[in-house]
């Protein structure tokens, strides 16, 4: 099956590379050529006429005449039959239809079109859809497989698990193009590829299931029409769900719009539903009997008979059908349940009715049809006769029976079929539904397959037929939007550099006229208006059609009266004729509802489900009393809705979803309509490729990038082929892949790096996928071929183990096979156990194992003993440094005995000094409790105030988003005042004309009145026409008003820019055909496109504005921060310093109960502190939570803002450019009919006063016009020779080109296949310079033609001027009047011939423009072709070194192209030295006209002579006047001869000046060009000075501020340097402290490291130890004693520590007071006294503490003393100590816990000190802090700068786009001008907003710094008592932290102050 499906999968490659077909393509010059019968045809150029070229057709030899315009270029052979289309050379309609044509013909379907897949209908079975076809294409890539619909699915399959994004295969296109087969197909692979284990038996019934519905489906819903056989009569969207492993768990179907009306007729030759036929045919007897089934022709509803279809048969479908309900699960009674109800809807075919005789009424007289309805329907028949004769009515309140007429009778039996048969296709749907959603397994993504009822165009087209359009429209706007609008929206959106593609072919306005709810409705609205008037029939829709859509340009009436067609509608796929009968009632689809509800009381349980919801049908007494209903139309809530609204909600349901997947699109094509195989009808196929926008699509996919990946992805999938481009560590994703593409050493035409992804051209992905599989297959081939090899030495090795192993079992053998019968080594092998001798080697083996082992120990116990002298050594050396260590140890105890007693002494004085403490402490407390509670009155009200500030914030923020959006408003109704002004004031001038018209009427009339009264009649008539006028007027000013309204209303409610888009537009189709009328508007749109970029500018400051103010929101949140984790360190140096008073309290005071009492109340006291710290805590936790929220809110308005900005931004860039090339375009158009208009009217002047002159005109001026006209048709000629010279200066270069291409051939002949390509690249690129050339060539033309026009124009004048000296003479002269009138007449006739003239130069200048376009799209296409040819040059450099002898090649040829070229400059020369010798030859016929000039005066003279002179020789006035005659006629001769020369000067002239003309021309141009720029760089550079001096400005006030900041910051550094210098005393001491501490750690460091070693050897020396423990014990007692007199005395000096700590903290606490006490001397100059009183008893304390630190300090030397006393006591023990050897270890030993305690003492002593240090570290945290604040302020002013340095570089970028446009658009100086002053003065504007936001600013920091000031006096009034010492010290620290906030939030708005 394979090799069969081959030939229809895969290109002949034979037969397309044939180098006969090259060389014929080569030579002959082949282009496609249009006509009429084959779309285009083949043919060489054989030679090019100017315009036209003369083509011979390659079939039929035919020599044809065609337009450059029209031919289209043929690609090299090799793309024959290419698979995609989009690696077509030469893009054209021609090449795309010959590649389908010849893919056709060969029996090759599919075809890529770029993104999407093109499938022909091969009107036969082709064997490529088979399993072993599928398995081909199961995994693979696109490019790697030909196409076909398998690879389609395949992608979306895989890309649906890749991206895990759900997928959408669209089969779009005509009705019999093949869609429903490759639905079809779509679901056999997926059925084939997705199904889960095939092993198990229940496993594939899902699949099976999913196969099977399909013919089920097409079995009820499938049948045969005109253009196919298999027809969708119903749209269908089949939904497979996919779990996380790919697998299907289910599928669901949805269907759209069932054609319900062929169940009842049917059109000619085509065939209702195929089910009817298969029961008829395939039905069995008992079935039949069951069924009660007749043969075809009895039935009425089957209107053909039995129509077959041409290779199916029935009977097997219909088993078919019956096997698949089997493999659905659908059970054997619903299936006799739904064939009963299809041949139920048959046989109500057959009930007839009759008209009564006296009456309308209906009767039945034959009802055997109806008895078997009811019998197959479970009904009574009395019941189903009267309910469809004479049904009941509700009429108000009551029933009545109404009899039924004839039509009504049978319309109802219709109707009734037709709902029967729906209601039971809908629940089939429903039971598959069913049947294929049944696994439990949850669907992550899905694949949606739909297959809609395609385009239809039948003669009449019906509501369904509207429908099903209205659907294909909207799935084609799909692909459009898709393919076009979105693809090229992601490149603007990425920032990709990209032309936009237009495809010309906007649907909307179709579906907008079909679909459309109100002004004006649509069809389908104007349709369900009118299903709610009683009275409405299809002609009264019709008519209220054409009122509302009559003008639309979508909608055309019939031309004729006759006309069987409605109305048409022009869809995209063509022009649809429409006839609206029934569309009423098909829309309403009304039921009788007593046979309903019949059905719904059915005996059969099957009719009965189908009925069950009766309350939604729509009754007789509904549509009876519609009557009653209002006019307008609305759903309500209980009314019935129509079958258009339900479509309508279905296709958007339908589109939404399509529109969250990804689609994949096949576009199916109708070959033929004959439905015969391998017929192409080429006119029919290229329509379809023009409607499916196939061209378009193929060019964006070769110049777009329709490869992305995202960063991420791309860096993990491709960075195996780039190892070591990314250096390590963290690197940005765009960074990543800028490297990695750097080192992939890809073409830069070949991708585009985006904002988040990275795009390629099509195709590079898969070279990259190859590269990276072919770098994976490397790795795991080197990592398989390592593995394998290590097995395989392994293998060897064992090998040849086994091969020795073999060796010595082989040797052995063969000795033992020798000796075996020996009988000595028999005796030997006897003897040799008994003997010793054998067992004596034993034994001396083992004697010299033990031998062995024995020295092993012996070394190994030597190593260990020389390892324990050394320790011995060590340990000796220990223990006399320990020995000394007690010794002054032993000192040192004796100090710290004396210093215990002085402690004593001072501790008593302490005491005292503590009991008048306590004293003070008590009055303190009673204070503080005061002070406590005023404190919490004054935070309630700072709580209050700070309430009010939040609210007025608030409040403030509110009113300046009021201020915004009445801005906002503001502008909108200035704009919407101004535009209506607009109007008025065209309403004015209309009105004047009106009213001058109706004056000139009136007094025509009162003129005409006085000749006769029969115009009477007329005037009235003219009035009455006024009024009417007027009234139209009126009502055109409020239809316009409403219009204004409605406008309103979009305005303020939508923010589509679509819209306005829109209406932009349709403003300029306006202006476009108004040019005239409308300047005013234009103009008006200009300044609104001035105003819209003034506001974009605002828009871009107010960003840069809330952008600072969110970095000052951040900076101020960080403040807050910083001040939380002030107050939360704070909050633990309380709960240190309470924990410290705790520790004194326990330590001092345990003695007494008045002692506990006061340690119960200062607990009582800390738990209240506690509390509140708390309190503070969570109200600063709620204030920080509030003030997220509020910046997170303001961040998040602020984001919103700036998105809409952007979106603005874009969008008013869009219709700014749209706008502005519009203008452009209209402008220029304006200029050159402002142009003709004025010269016309300048020539119609002109010719009036020549026709007025040459009413007495004499015959001779015939003549000479005669003349005249005769030079014309001479310059005429010469213009065609300099025309022909061009054309053959063009040949020469088509011929150096040809001879270029013949040496290149020779070239390729010789050379290789890279020899090729490089030749391909040059030959392109001389292509490349030619089509240049030509480009030149064609604008030197134009140029040429008018200047030709100009010199027309000239002798225009030069005729006219000389026509005045005629008349002149003329008038002098006297003339006939006839010949006058003669002459004028012939004048008109050559004025028309020169208005012909003109009309053919502008056709000349039309066809220019399309060979513009022509050449434009090669110039794409070369654009194209010149990327591939990059792409293979880059391929090529990496070898090109190898090739220098090329290079030479090269070169030689370049040189042969230089000598051609200065031939053709030599020629060139030549030519001017003719030009030169023509000159001087002009020169001497001018010589010879002044001779010619001399002599006709000469002649005159003597001819006046011979007048004067009357002689008597009798000389008659005849004779005279005869040679009067005669001398004229020479002279006239002489004249004509002059004028000829001289129009040969003028052209020779021409010729010579026209290049200098031209040069001079264009300097001049360029020089304005240069100026222009200058001026506006110019001026831009002064406006930038301009700002960037105001920014400086601003810098310096800055700085200033900024200094102001930095002198007072200074100042209090200077208050803190001083502070720092007492802190430095104290830490000096500190730090001598902590010198002493390191070398006691160090110390201990040491002999922790020397125990450890000690440890090793510590088990052997136990048992020497037991001897010297009796004389240790007393040595121990000693220790005993010395470690409590070190810990009494450690003691001690912990009091004196804890004593310097809380003397210290008075110290710092004072320091802070003297701080806060200066502050206060400059507020309260009063107090200074009291506070200086304060300031020395605190210095007495400070004195005292002084004091107290040097006597620590003296205990601490005495410490150290007494210290080195005891170590140099132990040294001496040590030497006694070390002739014991034993006893050292054991010292050892109780030295080592007797250090553990003093560690363990001293521990805690380090403990405190580092509690200091950190209290320390904390202060130089505030410090940096502080720092931090002030780099802050620094970092600010930095972020203005760069702010301005952005502004800066926006200017700059500004200033290049207007130099870029200035080239274009130097007439649009001044207006940039304006807007330029007018940015200025909205900058201003926004500077003084900012000025006024500042001074609120200041206010509201004012207002902030005055609450400060009020809590800082609260908390003065807190400090001035004498507090107790922990509440002293928590106020001090609370007013420290005001003051470090107050600082910095007085500091950061400064810089805002300017």
């Amino acid at each position: 099956m394979a090799t069969d499906a081959d030939k229809f999968l895969y290109v002949d490659r034979n037969m397309v590379n044939n180098p006969l077909a090259q060389a014929d393509w080569a030579t002959k010059k082949l282009v496609w050529v249009p006509s009429e019968r084959l779309g285009f045809e083949a043919g060489s150029v054989k030679e090019e006429r100017g315009e036209e070229c003369l083509v011979e057709l390659a079939d039929s030899g035919k020599k044809v005449k065609v337009n450059k315009d029209d031919i289209q270029k043929m690609n090299p052979p090799k793309f024959s039959k290419v698979e995609d289309m989009a690696e077509l050379t030469c893009l054209n309609e021609a090449s795309v239809l010959h590649n389908l044509k010849e893919r056709y013909y060969s029996g090759l379907i599919y075809t890529y079109s770029g993104l999407f897949c093109v499938v022909i209908n091969p009107y036969k079975n082709l064997p490529i859809y088979s399993e072993e076809i599928v398995d081909m294409y199961k995994g693979k890539k696109r490019h790697e497989m030909p196409p076909h619909i398998y690879a389609i699915t395949d992608t979306a399959y895989r890309s649906m698990m890749q991206d895990r994004e759900d997928q959408s295969i669209l089969c779009t296109g005509e009705s019999g193009a093949g869609k429903t087969e490759n639905t079809k197909k779509v679901i056999q692979y997926l059925a084939h590829v997705a199904s889960s284990h095939k092993t198990k038996k229940d496993q594939g019934e899902l699949e099976k299931q999913l196969l099977q519905a399909n013919p089920i489906l097409e079995a009820f819903g499938n049948g045969k029409t005109v253009k196919n056989d298999n027809s969708s009569r119903f749209g269908k969207f089949i939904r497979i769900n996919f779990d996380v492993n790919g697998y299907i768990v289910g599928a669901n179907i949805e269907t759209y719009l069932l054609e319900k009306s062929r169940a009842i007729r049917q059109a000619k030759d085509e065939r209702t539903f195929h089910v009817f036929y298969y029961m008829l045919t395939g039905a069995g007897d008992k079935l039949r009997s069951e069924l009660c089934l007749e043969g075809y022709n009895n039935y009425r509803f089957l209107v053909n008979g039995n129509v077959t279809i041409p290779g199916q048969q029935d009977k097997d479908l219909f088993t078919e059908t019956l096997e698949a309900f089997r493999i659905m699960g659908i059970p054997e009674d619903e299936q006799i349940g739904l064939l009963k109800v299809v041949s139920s809807v048959l046989q109500l075919g057959n009930m007839s009715f009759k008209k009564e005789r006296h009456s309308d009424q209906a009767s039945m007289p034959d009802d055997t049809a109806a008895q078997k309805v009811c019998h197959l329907m479970g009904m009574s028949v009395t019941d189903f006769t009267r309910a469809i004769l004479s049904p009941r009515i509700k009429v108000g309140r009551d029933y009545v029976q109404k009899a039924q007429t004839q039509e009504q009778a049978e319309f109802a039996v219709e109707a009734l079929a037709k709902a029967t048969y729906e209601r039971m296709f809908r629940w089939l749907v429903m039971r598959i539904n069913k049947a294929l959603d049944k696994t439990k397994r949850q669907g992550a993504s899905f694949i949606g397959i739909l297959d809609i009822a395609g385009f239809e165009i039948f003669e009449l087209n019906s509501f369904e037929q509207l429908c099903i359009n209205y659907t294909n429209e909207k799935l084609q706007q799909l692909f459009n939007h898709t393919m076009f609008i979105l693809e090229q929206e992601e490149y603007q959106r990425e920032g990709i550099e990209w032309s936009f593609i237009d495809f010309g072919l906007d649907l909307q306005p179709c579906i907008d006229l079909i679909e459309k709810p109100a002004s004006p409705p649509g069809i389908l609205a104007l349709l369900d208006e009118e299903c709610w008037f009683p009275k409405a029939t299809d002609k009264s829709f019709v008519e209220k059609v054409l009122q509302e859509q009559g003008t639309h340009s979508k909608f055309h009436k019939p031309k004729k009266l006759k006309d069987e067609a409605d109305f048409c509608i022009i869809h995209y796929a063509g022009k649809v004729d429409y006839k609206a009968d029934e569309w009423l009632m098909k829309n309403m689809d009304p039921l009788n509802d007593n046979v309903a509800t019949l059905l719904n009381q059915s005996t059969d349980k099957f009719v009965s489900e189908l009925w069950k919801d009766v309350d939604r049908i729509v009754g007789l007494d509904k549509v009876a009393g519609m009557s009653e209903m209002p006019g307008a139309f609305k759903t309500r809530k209980g009314m019935f809705r129509t079958v258009g609204q339900l479509y309508k909600e279905q296709l958007s349901k339908l589109m939404a979803t399509l529109r969250n997947t990804n689609p994949n699109f096949v576009r199916c094509i109708i070959p033929n309509h004959e439905k015969k195989a391998g017929k192409l009808d080429p006119h029919l196929v290229l329509d379809q490729l023009r409607c499916n926008g196939v061209l378009e699509g193929i060019r964006i996919c070769r110049q777009g990038f329709p490869n992305r990946i995202v960063f991420q992805e791309f860096r993990q999938r491709y960075e195996i082929l780039t190892p070591n481009s990314i250096p390590k560590g963290f690197m940005d994703g765009k960074q990543a892949c800028v490297l990695m593409i750097k080192s992939l050493e890809l073409d830069p035409n070949l991708f585009r790096i985006g904002q988040s992804k990275v795009f390629f051209r099509a195709g590079v992905l898969a070279h990259l996928e190859e590269e990276r599989d072919m770098k994976i297959t490397d790795v795991i081939i080197s990592f398989q071929a390592w593995c394998r090899g290590y097995v395989a030495r392994k293998a060897f090795a064992r090998r040849q183990q086994q091969l020795t192993a073999m060796k010595v079992i082989q040797r052995n053998c063969s000795a033992y096979l020798k000796l075996r019968n020996w009988q000595w080594w028999r005796l030997f092998t006897k003897v040799k156990p008994l003997l010793q001798v054998s067992r004596q080697e034993e034994e001396m083996q083992a004697k010299d194992d033990e031998l062995s082992k024995v020295k092993e120990r012996q070394e190994y116990a030597e190593i260990q003993l020389q390892e324990m002298e050394v320790k011995q050594h060590q340990l000796s050396a220990e223990k006399q440094a320990l020995q000394e260590q007690l010794q002054a140890e032993t000192e040192l105890c004796a100090e710290a005995e004396e210093m215990r007693a002085r402690l004593a002494a001072k501790k008593q004085e302490l005491e005292e000094i503590l009991h008048d403490l306590e004293a003070r402490v008590e009055e303190e407390e009673e204070r503080a409790t005061h002070l406590q509670t005023e404190k919490k009155k004054m935070q309630q009200n700072i709580t209050d105030l700070e309430q009010q500030l939040d609210e007025e914030e608030a409040a403030r923020q509110r009113l300046q988003l009021e201020k915004v959006t009445t801005d906002s408003k503001l502008k909108k109704i200035e704009e919407d005042v101004m535009v209506l002004e607009d109007q008025n004031n065209k309403l004015m001038k209309e009105k004047k004309l009106m009213e001058e018209r109706i004056s000139e009427f009136t007094s025509n009339l009162t003129e005409e009145e006085e000749k006769s009264k029969s115009l009477q009649k007329l005037k009235n008539k003219h009035e009455a026409m006024i009024t009417d006028l007027e009234d139209r007027l009126r009502r055109e000013e409020k239809g316009r008003q409403e219009l204004e309204k409605n406008r309103r209303k979009l305005e303020g409610d939508s923010t589509d820019l679509l819209d306005q888009i829109a209406e932009l537009q349709a403003q300029i189709a306006e202006l476009r055909a108004q040019l005239a009328k409308k300047e005013e508007e234009l103009q008006a749109a200009l300044a609104r496109i001035e105003e819209e970029a003034a506001q974009k500018n605002l828009a871009q400051k107010k960003i840069r504005e809330m952008e600072a103010q969110l970095s000052e929101l951040q900076e101020d949140l960080e403040l807050e921060r910083a001040a939380r984790t002030k107050a939360e360190k704070n909050r633990r140096d309380l709960g240190e310093e309470l924990e410290a008073l705790k520790t004194e309290l326990e330590d001092t005071l345990d003695s007494t109960a008045a002692q506990q009492e006061l340690r119960t109340k200062r607990e009582t006291e800390v738990n209240q502190l506690k509390k509140v710290l708390e309190d503070e805590a969570k109200v600063h936790e709620q204030q920080v939570v509030e003030m997220r929220l509020k910046h997170s809110q303001a961040f998040d308005e602020l984001n919103e803002q700036l998105e809409q900005a952007k979106r603005n931004k874009v969008s008013v860039d869009k219709t700014k450019q749209a706008l502005e090339s519009e203008r452009n375009e209209l402008a220029i158009e304006l200029q050159t009919l402002m142009q003709g208009k004025g010269d016309s009217e300048h020539r119609r002047k002109k010719a009036e006063g020549q026709v007025q002159e040459l009413q007495v005109k004499h015959g001779e001026s015939e003549r000479q016009r005669i003349e005249l006209a005769e030079k014309v048709a001479k310059m005429q000629a010469e213009l065609e020779t300099v025309n022909g010279l061009l054309s053959e200066v063009e040949g020469k270069s088509i011929k150096a080109s040809k001879d270029c291409s013949s040496v290149e051939s020779q070239l390729q002949d010789v050379q290789e296949l890279l020899q090729e390509e490089t030749r391909q690249k040059l030959s392109m690129g001389t292509r490349l310079r030619q089509l240049e050339d030509e480009q030149n060539t064609l604008r030197e033309q134009l140029e040429e033609e008018e200047e030709g026009k100009r010199n027309v124009e000239k002798q225009l004048l030069t005729v006219q001027a000389q026509l005045a000296e005629i008349k002149k003479k003329s008038e002098q002269e006297a003339g006939c009047l006839e010949s006058a009138e003669e002459g004028k007449k012939r004048l008109q006739r050559d004025l028309e011939g020169l208005g012909q003239r003109m009309e053919e130069k502008c056709s000349a200048f039309e066809k220019l423009d399309k060979t513009k376009t022509r050449l434009q799209q090669e110039l794409d296409d070369m654009v194209v072709d010149q990327d591939h040819l990059r792409q293979i040059v880059t391929n090529l450099e990496k070898k090109q070194k190898k090739f220098d002898q090329m290079l030479a090649e090269e070169k030689t040829i370049s040189c042969r192209y230089a000598e051609e070229r200065d031939k053709a400059e030599a020629e060139a020369r030549e030519k001017e030295t003719r030009a030169l010798a023509l000159t001087r030859e002009l020169e001497s016929l001018i010589d010879m006209k002044d001779e010619m000039d001399r002599a006709n005066k000469l002649l005159r003279a003597e001819m006046e002579d011979l007048v004067s002179s009357k002689d008597d020789v009798g000389k008659s006035v005849h004779e005279l006047e005869k040679s009067k005659r005669g001398m004229d006629q020479q002279l006239e001769e002489m004249r004509t001869q002059l004028e000829e020369l001289e129009d040969e000067l003028q052209a020779t002239e021409d010729a010579k000046l026209r290049l200098e003309v031209n040069m001079q021309a264009m300097k001049a141009q360029y020089e304005r060009d240069l100026a222009g720029r200058d001026e506006m760089g110019e001026e831009k550079k002064r406006q930038l000075v301009k700002q960037v001096r105001e920014m400086e400005l601003e810098l310096e006030d800055e700085r200033k501020q900024r200094s102001v900041a930095v002198a007072a910051r200074k100042k209090l550094e200077l208050d803190l340097k001083e502070l720092e210098a007492a802190i430095d005393m104290a830490n000096k001491n500190r730090d001598e402290a902590l010198k002493q501490l390191k070398k006691l750690q160090a110390q201990m460091k040491e002999l922790l490291r020397e125990l450890e070693d000690t440890r090793m050897s510590r088990d052997e020396i136990m048992a020497q130890a037991k001897e010297n423990e009796k004389k240790l014990k007393s040595m121990e007692a000693d220790m005993i004693q010395m470690t409590e007199e070190l810990a009494s005395a450690e003691r001690v000096k912990r009091q004196a520590q804890q004593e310097r700590d809380e003397l210290q903290d008075e110290i710092n606490n004072q320091a802070a007071k003297n701080a806060l006490i200066a502050e206060e001397k400059r507020r309260l100059e009063a107090r200074i006294a009291q506070l200086e009183e304060e300031l020395e008893e605190e210095q007495c304390n400070t004195e005292l503490v002084n004091d107290r630190l040097k006597r620590a300090l003296l205990q601490t030397d005495q410490m150290t003393v007494e210290l080195t006393a005891e170590r140099s006591t132990s040294q001496r023990l040590e030497g006694a100590r070390s002739q014991l050897e034993r006893q050292n270890k054991e010292l050892k030993l109780k030295l080592q816990e007797l250090e553990g305690t003093v560690k363990s003492k001293y521990k805690a002593t380090i403990a405190a000190l580092e509690a200091k240090i950190a209290q320390l570290e904390e202060q130089v945290d505030i410090e940096t802090r502080e720092r931090q604040q002030a780099s802050k302020l620094v970092r600010r002013t930095e972020k203005k700068l760069k702010e301005v340095v952005l502004a800066v570089d926006d200017e700059r970028r500004n200033t290049e786009q207007y130099k870029d446009q200035s080239d274009k658009l130097n007439s649009r100086m001044k207006q940039l001008k304006r807007q330029l002053e007018e940015s200025e003065e909205e900058a201003q504007r926004a500077n003084a907003n900012r000025r006024k936001l500042q001074r609120e600013l200041e206010d509201a920091t004012e207002s902030a710094d005055a609450m400060n000031r009020e809590v800082s006096t609260l908390k003065s009034k807190l400090r001035r008592g004498d507090l107790p010492f922990t509440m002293r010290r928590i106020v001090s620290r609370a007013g420290i932290e005001s003051d470090e906030e107050s600082e910095p939030k007085s500091e950061t708005p400064e810089p805002k102050t300017e």
